[in-house]
């Protein structure tokens, strides 16, 4: 059947009963084009898809309209969650060291903007109970209050509402309902992550972001995930750094906040308390000027990253040569101006995590690891010394990626020639944009008063004696 010239929506007749299970009210009495039913059939041939469906009249759309933001403001049920406001965050949190406070401030700024002017994809990341739903819900009620319909659900409440459109029962076909989430003006997803991982649910989820993504419609998503933990086909979407924006909360769970637990049982800074710049030996006594010059310059850019907000500083050296001792000055003259700093000897850091799956660990395997690689600033001593198991390679190769992506402040101290490393860890270490390596070339300080040598005629060889 060829195509029949286009015109505008047809009225269906008054004895259609098609429009009998309609939702009222209809039209208005006087809309000259459904005449009052509400309804209309378009003029399309007998093989298009939309031939005999009705579709609501023009005359119908701020009925519509109320309607749909009714519907979304009851799935979201934003009447009970009207506390979490902008007014009631602490975006100096509780207990937070000053690069905490500073982070979190920076999130509470970027959320409040984007309530302002909705646009594009922000995406906040954190532990657990760090505060990425409540702003998601302050952006929400900042939202609402300016007019601007908005859905707030969780990403498994989401689901479940889906399913549930398939019941006989249910006052809403599916497909209607998936296309009143996904045209939301403003869609916010909490909790992305923590669903179930069925096929069904993956598919669901691409293809309420994927239609989003492709119509360029204002979304917040919170996860406790890092992206390259999702599934691959939302972690594109998510990845486009055109659209989307990413913020990530630093600060730990507030109900332990203040209470100087953070890190307490990971954190070995304490035992190298006597390990500061000032007592620092230069080794002037003992050893060659070569070499003397090389730990002073080492000591000079140790001291320099004290300050460092981003990138990281790799020392090597044999053992013993005083990169630990650097490492530990670091952390030490940040915990002394009042900034957090994580110290922890790798293999250590390995049994911490393994000791984590045991039925009696306190604190879950997820949480600890997030305890590490999110620490503000973080010391990772002795590198190389552990077990290189698969396991324990990938974990560290995690936690290298993610504090490469995020730009976190990293010390790594290591005795092992650079190429000697894992070959994914050195990708991430030798990227000069973001990392300093600094080879300390002093042999081993065994202690004593030893004194250098006259220098002779005969050019000597520097011995890994040091003091004896």
């Amino acid at each position: 059947m060829g195509a029949v010239t286009s015109k505008a929506n047809l009225p269906i007749s008054s004895s259609t009963e098609d429009a009998s299970n309609a939702p009222s009210p209809l039209g208005a009495p006087d809309c000259p084009v459904c005449g009052g039913l509400g309804y209309v059939r378009r003029d399309v041939p007998l093989d298009h898809p939309d031939f005999g469906r009705l579709f609501p009249c023009s005359c119908r759309a701020e009925d519509l309209r109320a309607r749909r933001v009714q519907a979304l403001r009851m799935m979201s049920n934003l009447d009970y969650l009207e506390r979490f406001t902008f007014a009631t965050f602490r975006p100096e949190g509780q207990g937070l060291p000053p690069d905490r406070q500073a982070n979190l401030r920076r999130v509470f700024e970027r959320t409040q903007e984007f309530a302002q002017h909705p646009e594009g994809w922000l995406v906040l990341r954190g532990g657990y109970g760090c505060g990425k739903t409540h702003l998601a819900i302050a952006i929400a009620n900042a939202c609402v209050e300016q007019g601007l319909p908005v859905l707030f659900i969780t990403v498994p409440d989401l689901l479940d509402h889906l399913r549930a459109a398939f019941a006989p029962a249910s006052p809403q076909s599916y497909d209607e309902r998936f296309d009143e989430i996904r045209n939301a003006p403003l869609l916010i997803l909490d909790d992305l992550g923590t669903e179930q991982g069925t096929p069904w649910a993956l598919e669901k989820l691409f293809q309420l972001l994927n239609f989003r993504y492709m119509s360029r419609l204002p979304t917040v998503i919170t996860t406790n995930h890092e992206l390259e933990d999702l599934e691959p086909r939302l972690r594109s979407r998510l990845a486009d750094i055109a659209l989307v924006q990413m913020a990530t909360i630093l600060a730990p769970d507030y109900r332990q906040a203040g209470t100087g637990q953070a890190h307490s049982d990971l954190n070995t800074l304490s035992l190298y308390a006597d390990m500061t710049f000032d007592s620092f030996d230069l080794r002037q006594t003992e050893l060659e000027r070569e070499h003397s010059d090389n730990l002073r310059r080492a000591m000079e850019i140790a001291h320099a990253f004290v300050t460092a907000t981003s990138g990281w500083l790799t020392l090597t050296g044999p053992f013993g040569c005083g990169k630990t001792h650097l490492a530990a000055a670091i952390a030490n003259e940040r915990a002394r101006l009042g900034h957090t700093a994580l110290f922890i000897v790798v293999p250590d850091l390995l049994d911490h995590l393994r000791a984590a799956f045991s039925p009696q660990s306190t604190v879950p395997y997820d949480k600890r690891f997030d305890e590490v690689r999110r620490a503000p600033f973080l010391v990772l001593d002795d590198l190389g010394t552990e077990s290189a198991t698969p396991w324990a390679q990938e974990k560290i190769y995690q936690l290298f990626n993610y504090r490469y992506v995020s730009r976190l402040p990293t010390v790594i101290t290591t005795a092992k020639p650079i190429e000697a490393l894992d070959a994914k860890l050195r990708t991430r270490m030798l990227d000069i944009t973001r990392s300093t390596i600094f080879g300390i070339t002093a042999p081993s300080y065994l202690g004593g008063a030893a004194k250098v040598k006259p220098k002779t005629s005969r050019p000597r060889r520097a011995t890994g004696g040091g003091k004896s």
